[in-house]
Protein backbone atom coordinates (compact mmCIF):
# COMPACT_ATOMS: atom_id res chain seq x y z
CA UNK A 1 0.00 0.00 0.00
CA UNK A 2 1.18 3.94 -0.40
CA UNK A 3 1.81 5.51 2.34
CA UNK A 4 3.20 8.82 3.19
CA UNK A 5 6.55 8.76 4.68
CA UNK A 6 6.64 11.32 7.89
CA UNK A 7 9.50 11.62 10.73
CA UNK A 8 7.26 9.70 13.18
CA UNK A 9 6.43 6.70 10.33
CA UNK A 10 4.75 6.29 7.47
CA UNK A 11 1.47 7.19 7.63
CA UNK A 12 -1.61 6.74 5.20
CA UNK A 13 -2.09 9.73 2.25
CA UNK A 14 -5.66 10.41 3.61
CA UNK A 15 -4.20 11.23 6.78
CA UNK A 16 -2.42 13.88 5.38
CA UNK A 17 -5.24 16.27 6.39
CA UNK A 18 -4.47 20.06 5.13
CA UNK A 19 -0.42 20.00 4.11
CA UNK A 20 1.57 22.55 3.42
CA UNK A 21 3.12 20.96 0.57
CA UNK A 22 6.75 23.11 0.23
CA UNK A 23 7.83 24.93 3.30
CA UNK A 24 10.72 24.79 6.13
CA UNK A 25 11.24 24.82 9.31
CA UNK A 26 15.10 24.66 9.30
CA UNK A 27 17.31 26.24 6.83
CA UNK A 28 20.37 27.64 6.60
CA UNK A 29 22.93 28.80 3.92
CA UNK A 30 25.96 30.85 3.38
CA UNK A 31 23.75 32.67 0.46
CA UNK A 32 21.80 33.93 3.33
CA UNK A 33 24.19 34.62 6.39
CA UNK A 34 22.15 36.12 9.66
CA UNK A 35 18.67 34.48 8.21
CA UNK A 36 19.07 31.14 9.52
CA UNK A 37 16.17 28.96 10.21
CA UNK A 38 17.49 27.78 13.38
CA UNK A 39 15.61 28.45 16.45
CA UNK A 40 13.49 25.26 17.24
CA UNK A 41 11.36 26.87 19.51
CA UNK A 42 10.46 29.62 16.84
CA UNK A 43 10.05 26.30 14.51
CA UNK A 44 7.59 24.91 17.42
CA UNK A 45 5.21 27.91 17.58
CA UNK A 46 5.00 28.28 13.91
CA UNK A 47 4.21 24.59 13.20
CA UNK A 48 1.56 25.59 16.40
CA UNK A 49 0.16 28.77 14.38
CA UNK A 50 -0.16 26.35 11.50
CA UNK A 51 -2.26 23.40 13.37
CA UNK A 52 -4.27 26.70 15.00
CA UNK A 53 -5.13 28.03 11.51
CA UNK A 54 -6.32 24.45 10.42
CA UNK A 55 -3.29 22.55 9.22
CA UNK A 56 -2.16 19.22 9.80
CA UNK A 57 0.82 17.88 8.00
CA UNK A 58 4.06 20.39 6.70
CA UNK A 59 6.20 18.95 4.02
CA UNK A 60 9.90 20.51 4.79
CA UNK A 61 12.34 20.19 1.31
CA UNK A 62 15.60 21.34 3.31
CA UNK A 63 17.52 19.18 1.87
CA UNK A 64 20.93 17.42 3.60
CA UNK A 65 23.71 19.78 4.46
CA UNK A 66 21.28 23.13 4.41
CA UNK A 67 20.42 22.39 8.53
CA UNK A 68 17.43 20.54 8.40
CA UNK A 69 17.71 19.19 12.11
CA UNK A 70 16.68 16.32 11.27
CA UNK A 71 16.53 14.87 14.65
CA UNK A 72 14.75 17.49 16.23
CA UNK A 73 11.78 17.23 14.01
CA UNK A 74 9.86 14.12 15.38
CA UNK A 75 9.76 15.85 18.70
CA UNK A 76 8.23 19.23 17.18
CA UNK A 77 5.88 17.10 14.98
CA UNK A 78 4.70 15.35 18.09
CA UNK A 79 4.53 18.55 20.28
CA UNK A 80 2.48 20.64 17.79
CA UNK A 81 0.09 17.82 16.41
CA UNK A 82 1.21 17.86 12.87
CA UNK A 83 2.67 15.26 10.28
CA UNK A 84 5.97 16.68 8.90
CA UNK A 85 8.00 14.92 6.13
CA UNK A 86 11.38 15.53 6.01
CA UNK A 87 13.58 15.73 2.72
CA UNK A 88 16.97 14.36 1.58
CA UNK A 89 18.56 15.72 -1.55
CA UNK A 90 20.69 18.38 -2.33
CA UNK A 91 20.59 22.25 -3.23
CA UNK A 92 22.91 24.14 -5.80
CA UNK A 93 25.99 24.21 -5.38
CA UNK A 94 26.51 27.71 -4.08
CA UNK A 95 24.73 26.43 -0.90
CA UNK A 96 27.39 24.21 -0.24
CA UNK A 97 31.38 24.25 0.51
CA UNK A 98 33.26 22.59 -2.00
CA UNK A 99 34.91 20.00 0.47
CA UNK A 100 31.49 18.21 1.20
CA UNK A 101 30.55 18.27 -2.32
CA UNK A 102 34.20 16.43 -3.16
CA UNK A 103 32.74 14.15 0.06
CA UNK A 104 29.78 12.84 -1.99
CA UNK A 105 31.13 12.62 -5.42
CA UNK A 106 30.60 8.75 -6.16
CA UNK A 107 27.90 8.00 -3.66
CA UNK A 108 25.69 10.56 -3.83
CA UNK A 109 22.87 8.54 -5.08
CA UNK A 110 23.59 5.81 -2.08
CA UNK A 111 23.65 8.67 0.77
CA UNK A 112 20.04 9.49 -0.69
CA UNK A 113 18.76 5.72 -0.85
CA UNK A 114 20.47 5.40 3.14
CA UNK A 115 18.58 8.33 4.17
CA UNK A 116 15.09 7.51 3.09
CA UNK A 117 15.18 3.95 4.14
CA UNK A 118 17.94 4.05 6.91
CA UNK A 119 17.69 7.11 8.23
CA UNK A 120 19.57 10.29 8.27
CA UNK A 121 22.63 9.54 10.40
CA UNK A 122 21.65 8.42 14.06
CA UNK A 123 18.54 10.70 14.21
CA UNK A 124 16.63 7.61 13.05
CA UNK A 125 14.52 9.89 10.97
CA UNK A 126 13.82 8.52 7.30
CA UNK A 127 13.34 11.16 4.60
CA UNK A 128 10.02 11.11 2.55
CA UNK A 129 11.31 12.80 -0.72
CA UNK A 130 14.62 13.47 -2.58
CA UNK A 131 14.79 17.80 -3.37
CA UNK A 132 17.28 18.94 -6.00
CA UNK A 133 17.49 22.11 -8.04
CA UNK A 134 17.81 23.44 -11.21
CA UNK A 135 19.31 26.99 -12.21
CA UNK A 136 18.57 29.69 -14.04
CA UNK A 137 16.98 28.98 -17.73
CA UNK A 138 19.39 25.71 -17.69
CA UNK A 139 20.69 22.91 -16.34
CA UNK A 140 24.15 22.90 -14.99
CA UNK A 141 26.74 19.98 -14.47
CA UNK A 142 25.93 20.04 -10.36
CA UNK A 143 22.06 20.18 -11.37
CA UNK A 144 22.74 16.82 -13.79
CA UNK A 145 24.71 14.93 -11.37
CA UNK A 146 22.49 15.62 -8.17
CA UNK A 147 19.34 14.87 -10.39
CA UNK A 148 20.83 11.65 -11.71
CA UNK A 149 21.78 10.47 -8.23
CA UNK A 150 17.61 11.51 -7.49
CA UNK A 151 16.23 9.44 -10.17
CA UNK A 152 18.55 6.42 -8.73
CA UNK A 153 17.40 6.86 -5.43
CA UNK A 154 13.97 7.31 -7.01
CA UNK A 155 14.09 3.62 -8.59
CA UNK A 156 15.80 1.94 -5.97
CA UNK A 157 12.68 3.15 -3.45
CA UNK A 158 10.18 4.99 -5.34
CA UNK A 159 10.95 8.09 -3.48
CA UNK A 160 9.52 11.40 -4.89
CA UNK A 161 11.53 14.02 -6.44
CA UNK A 162 11.16 17.55 -5.53
CA UNK A 163 12.39 20.29 -7.68
CA UNK A 164 13.48 23.99 -6.98
CA UNK A 165 12.88 25.43 -10.20
CA UNK A 166 15.30 29.00 -10.05
CA UNK A 167 13.22 31.42 -10.29
CA UNK A 168 10.48 29.31 -11.96
CA UNK A 169 12.71 28.77 -14.73
CA UNK A 170 13.71 25.43 -16.52
CA UNK A 171 10.77 23.41 -15.72
CA UNK A 172 10.67 21.79 -19.37
CA UNK A 173 14.78 20.81 -19.34
CA UNK A 174 13.94 19.33 -15.60
CA UNK A 175 11.42 17.28 -16.80
CA UNK A 176 13.59 15.90 -20.46
CA UNK A 177 16.58 14.75 -17.97
CA UNK A 178 14.57 12.87 -15.04
CA UNK A 179 11.64 11.63 -16.96
CA UNK A 180 12.86 11.47 -20.70
CA UNK A 181 16.87 10.47 -19.97
CA UNK A 182 16.13 8.75 -16.58
CA UNK A 183 13.06 7.12 -16.65
CA UNK A 184 11.70 9.08 -13.87
CA UNK A 185 7.76 8.50 -13.70
CA UNK A 186 6.40 12.33 -14.02
CA UNK A 187 3.69 11.64 -11.17
CA UNK A 188 6.30 10.82 -9.00
CA UNK A 189 8.19 14.58 -9.98
CA UNK A 190 6.93 17.79 -7.82
CA UNK A 191 7.80 21.06 -9.89
CA UNK A 192 8.51 23.71 -7.49
CA UNK A 193 8.27 27.36 -7.17
CA UNK A 194 5.91 27.69 -10.72
CA UNK A 195 4.84 30.81 -9.95
CA UNK A 196 7.96 33.09 -10.10
CA UNK A 197 7.77 32.69 -13.77
CA UNK A 198 4.03 33.00 -14.70
CA UNK A 199 4.56 31.53 -18.54
CA UNK A 200 0.93 29.83 -18.47
CA UNK A 201 2.39 27.95 -21.83
CA UNK A 202 5.33 26.32 -20.05
CA UNK A 203 2.72 25.74 -16.89
CA UNK A 204 0.46 23.76 -19.07
CA UNK A 205 2.93 21.96 -20.81
CA UNK A 206 4.70 21.00 -17.48
CA UNK A 207 0.96 19.87 -16.56
CA UNK A 208 0.64 17.70 -19.39
CA UNK A 209 3.56 15.81 -18.76
CA UNK A 210 1.87 14.58 -15.74
CA UNK A 211 4.52 15.85 -13.27
CA UNK A 212 3.12 17.73 -10.06
CA UNK A 213 3.11 21.84 -10.17
CA UNK A 214 3.64 23.38 -6.61
CA UNK A 215 2.91 26.99 -6.27
CA UNK A 216 4.31 28.97 -3.20
CA UNK A 217 4.92 31.93 -1.71
CA UNK A 218 4.18 34.78 -0.66
CA UNK A 219 7.82 36.22 -0.94
CA UNK A 220 9.26 39.67 -0.64
CA UNK A 221 11.88 38.42 -3.50
CA UNK A 222 8.82 37.40 -5.45
CA UNK A 223 5.91 39.52 -4.37
CA UNK A 224 5.87 40.90 -8.25
CA UNK A 225 4.64 37.83 -9.57
CA UNK A 226 3.02 36.39 -6.33
CA UNK A 227 0.11 38.16 -7.00
CA UNK A 228 -0.72 36.18 -10.68
CA UNK A 229 -0.49 32.92 -8.86
CA UNK A 230 -4.45 32.78 -8.77
CA UNK A 231 -5.01 33.22 -12.35
CA UNK A 232 -1.99 30.62 -13.06
CA UNK A 233 -4.17 27.97 -10.92
CA UNK A 234 -7.11 28.60 -12.41
CA UNK A 235 -6.00 28.56 -15.74
CA UNK A 236 -4.58 25.18 -15.19
CA UNK A 237 -7.50 24.35 -13.18
CA UNK A 238 -9.98 24.92 -16.61
CA UNK A 239 -7.46 23.12 -18.35
CA UNK A 240 -8.49 19.95 -16.71
CA UNK A 241 -5.43 19.83 -14.13
CA UNK A 242 -6.88 20.50 -10.85
CA UNK A 243 -5.73 17.39 -9.68
CA UNK A 244 -2.12 18.22 -9.66
CA UNK A 245 -1.24 21.38 -7.76
CA UNK A 246 0.14 21.74 -4.66
CA UNK A 247 0.57 24.71 -2.58
CA UNK A 248 3.08 25.62 0.00
CA UNK A 249 4.72 28.70 2.13
CA UNK A 250 8.36 28.15 1.47
CA UNK A 251 9.37 29.78 4.38
CA UNK A 252 13.04 30.21 3.85
CA UNK A 253 14.16 33.09 6.33
CA UNK A 254 13.66 33.73 9.81
CA UNK A 255 12.08 36.93 8.88
CA UNK A 256 9.29 35.50 6.98
CA UNK A 257 7.95 33.19 9.81
CA UNK A 258 4.49 34.22 11.38
CA UNK A 259 5.83 34.21 15.09
CA UNK A 260 8.80 36.77 13.93
CA UNK A 261 6.30 39.34 12.31
CA UNK A 262 6.32 37.58 8.30
CA UNK A 263 3.58 35.58 6.76
CA UNK A 264 4.89 32.32 7.66
CA UNK A 265 2.94 29.18 7.27
CA UNK A 266 -0.59 30.38 8.63
CA UNK A 267 -0.67 32.68 5.65
CA UNK A 268 -1.17 29.96 2.95
CA UNK A 269 -4.59 29.39 4.68
CA UNK A 270 -5.39 32.38 6.12
CA UNK A 271 -4.34 34.83 2.91
CA UNK A 272 -3.61 32.24 0.45
CA UNK A 273 -7.01 29.69 0.42
CA UNK A 274 -9.55 32.26 0.78
CA UNK A 275 -8.12 34.22 -2.49
CA UNK A 276 -7.78 30.71 -4.54
CA UNK A 277 -11.40 29.95 -3.04
CA UNK A 278 -12.77 33.11 -5.06
CA UNK A 279 -11.05 31.73 -8.47
CA UNK A 280 -11.90 28.12 -7.95
CA UNK A 281 -14.73 27.73 -5.15
CA UNK A 282 -13.73 26.01 -1.75
CA UNK A 283 -14.41 22.44 -3.06
CA UNK A 284 -11.52 22.61 -5.03
CA UNK A 285 -8.95 24.39 -2.79
CA UNK A 286 -9.59 21.61 -0.13
CA UNK A 287 -9.02 18.87 -2.44
CA UNK A 288 -5.94 20.80 -3.69
CA UNK A 289 -4.92 21.05 -0.03
CA UNK A 290 -5.42 17.74 1.38
CA UNK A 291 -6.31 14.91 -1.58
CA UNK A 292 -3.40 16.27 -3.51
CA UNK A 293 -0.39 16.06 -1.28
CA UNK A 294 -1.87 12.39 -0.34
CA UNK A 295 -1.33 11.17 -3.72
CA UNK A 296 1.97 13.50 -4.27
CA UNK A 297 3.54 12.33 -1.43
CA UNK A 298 2.35 8.21 -1.37
CA UNK A 299 4.24 5.82 -2.04
CA UNK A 300 4.49 2.04 -2.18
CA UNK A 301 8.15 2.01 -0.90
CA UNK A 302 10.52 -0.42 -2.26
Amino acid sequence: MSSVRTVLGDVRPEDLGVCDAHDHLFLSSPQLPGQELSDASAARAELEAFRAAGGASVVQWTPLGMGRRAADLPLLSRAAGVHVVCATGLHQAAHYAPELLKKLRGRLADVFVSELTDGIGTSGVRAGLVKVAGGFHALDAHARWTMTAAAEAHHATGAPIAVHLEMGTGALDVLDLLCGELGVPPERVILGHLNRSPDLVVQRQAAEAGCWLAFDGPSRAHHATDWRMPVAVRALTEAGFGHRLLLGGDTVVAGARSVDGGPGMPYLLGGVRPRLALELGEELVNRVLTENPGRAFAVEWR
